[in-house]
């Protein structure tokens, strides 16, 4: 079929994939726009999803809409075409992210097509992993997806990753304090009877997993200090396995690059029977975002945090409504 002749039901399907990326608290900042006439998609950020407090550089909004955007990547080349895609195409128009033709099949999709069963089945899960080694074989594999998006992808050493948990750690205790990232998390988190009776954006308290009352996993606690009914409480793993994925750049452009690879190490990551969470906290602040990377022999800017491991899958999350997220122009 010719993508000039797409149904409907094709394009929303394309963009309904798109939409299982994970975002920052869930926000989904993305809105896509299909022209028949261009044969493709355009990636626009959703500026009403931003986190002024957590986000104020909006870095984590792009790294979502990247992670949207390898999905969407994924879609395209599972249906038979190649996504020929381009990052920030207009100078001047920063909202304008990316574009995403619907072109012949060429050169191949660089595995993507093959990433697509696991589109639906990736839930970001918050609850305790394993103490089991990841193998080698999965750790290298995983390095490949991320480089495979220009990123790079390490697993800290134990002396790194103690440093790393340190900040983690650090940064937790500030949130516990600081009123703007309080108001994010009232902002972008559901619970009671919100929780299950809203489409929209925003992390269920469903979703929050247990709280955590023992082990080293850096676990954000979407309650805040508000009591959630009949939530448990469980012992995290004491060697949590973190990966950090570094960008050479620290622009809008590394920013989308930095979340397509995300997205890439995650869908890996489920094939390969694990599961993730990101751990966002200590990149949300400047002064120990920097310090995360391997003093010894790192470059580049850290742009992710990912706790990886095996473990029960999370609880899929509510996505905001198509006619929201998608406009089908002529």
């Amino acid at each position: 079929m010719s993508p000039r002749l797409l149904s409907e039901e094709r394009i929303t399907a394309m963009a309904y994939d798109a939409s299982t990326a994970p975002s920052m608290h869930n926000a989904q900042p993305w809105h896509f726009r299909y022209h028949r006439h261009d044969r493709g998609f355009v990636l626009h950020a959703d500026l009403g999803a931003t986190m002024p407090h957590a986000d104020p550089s909006t870095r984590g909004l792009h790294i979502g809409c990247g992670a949207a955007l390898l999905n969407l990547r994924v879609a395209v080349a599972h249906a038979g075409w190649h996504p020929e895609t381009r990052l920030l195409p207009i100078p001047g128009e920063p909202g304008l992210l990316a574009t995403v033709r619907l072109a012949r099949p060429g050169e191949g999709d660089s595995g993507l097509s093959e990433l697509y069963p696991a589109v639906h089945r990736r839930h970001t899960s918050r609850y305790p992993y394993e103490e089991t080694d990841l193998p080698e074989e999965v750790r290298a594999a995983l390095a490949e997806a991320a480089g495979a998006e220009g990123v790079s992808l390490d697993f800290p050493a134990p002396w790194h990753l103690r440093w790393v948990l340190d900040l983690v750690q650090e940064a937790e205790a500030r949130n516990l304090t600081d009123r703007g990232q309080a108001q994010d998390l009232d902002e972008w988190t559901r619970t009671g009877p919100a929780a299950t009776a809203t489409e929209d954006g925003g992390v269920p308290d469903y979703a929050f997993g247990p709280r955590k009352v023992g082990g080293k996993a850096p676990m954000r606690d979407f309650a805040g200090d508000r009591p959630v009914p009949g939530r448990e409480t469980a012992k995290f793993e004491r060697h949590p396995h973190l990966a950090l994925l570094s960008t050479p750049g620290d622009k809008p452009v590394d920013w989308l690059r930095a979340g397509q690879a995300m997205e890439r190490v995650l869908l890996r990551a489920t094939l390969e029977g694990l599961v993730g969470s990101p751990a966002t906290q200590a990149l949300e602040w400047p002064d120990l975002r920097w310090p995360l990377r391997d003093p010894l022999f790192g470059s580049g800017h850290v742009q992710m945090v990912l706790r990886l491991g095996y473990g029960p899958q999370g609880p899929s999350t509510p996505r905001r409504p198509i006619r929201e997220i998608l406009d089908i122009e002529p």
